[in-house]
């Protein structure tokens, strides 16, 4: 007799032999172990939903405390500038994430981390415009700023 049989074999008797201890036993008791087991099982259940639910209000509360930086790029003559690229520097990483203005020079970064200073500015051509930061300690949400192309770019 080969292995894989003598193990087949030896797992139905101990199954059947176990059924039969079971069934032997007072119905009473397996009544109740077996109630015990459907109210943990029940309670395992209910318990995950609330476990998800309380995991999306967290993520709630965080993306909710996240900042929003927006505004528009200008030029001298306080006109849009389209296709300006904006510089949004995390000064704590040192990590630059760009954003190119649409039609209307308007430009978004969202999603910003509100314990980090940011550095940000627009350059367009040979335009530039002035380092802006944003501080940590700007305890706003929604942040607006405007970047006027003023200077010639150095270099």
């Amino acid at each position: 007799m080969s292995r894989a049989a003598v193990a087949a074999k030896f797992g139905r008797t101990f199954f059947i032999s176990s059924y039969e201890r079971w069934k032997e036993q007072d119905p009473v008791k397996n009544y109740i172990w077996l109630q015990v087991v459907a109210v943990l099982f029940v309670g395992l259940l209910a318990a995950m939903p609330a476990r998800a639910q309380d995991e999306s209000k967290e993520q709630k509360r965080a993306e909710s405390q996240l900042k929003v930086l927006h505004g528009s790029v200008i030029d001298k003559s306080e006109n849009p500038v389209p296709s300006g690229v904006v510089y949004l520097k995390n000064v704590k990483s040192q990590a630059v994430k760009t954003y190119i203005a649409d039609e209307s020079g308007n430009y978004r970064f969202s999603g910003l981390d509100p314990n980090v200073d940011y550095e940000i500015h627009a350059e367009h051509d040979d335009m530039t415009s002035s380092i802006r930061t944003v501080s940590s300690f700007d305890s706003r949400r929604d942040i607006e700023v405007t970047l006027k192309l003023s200077k010639k770019k150095s270099g």
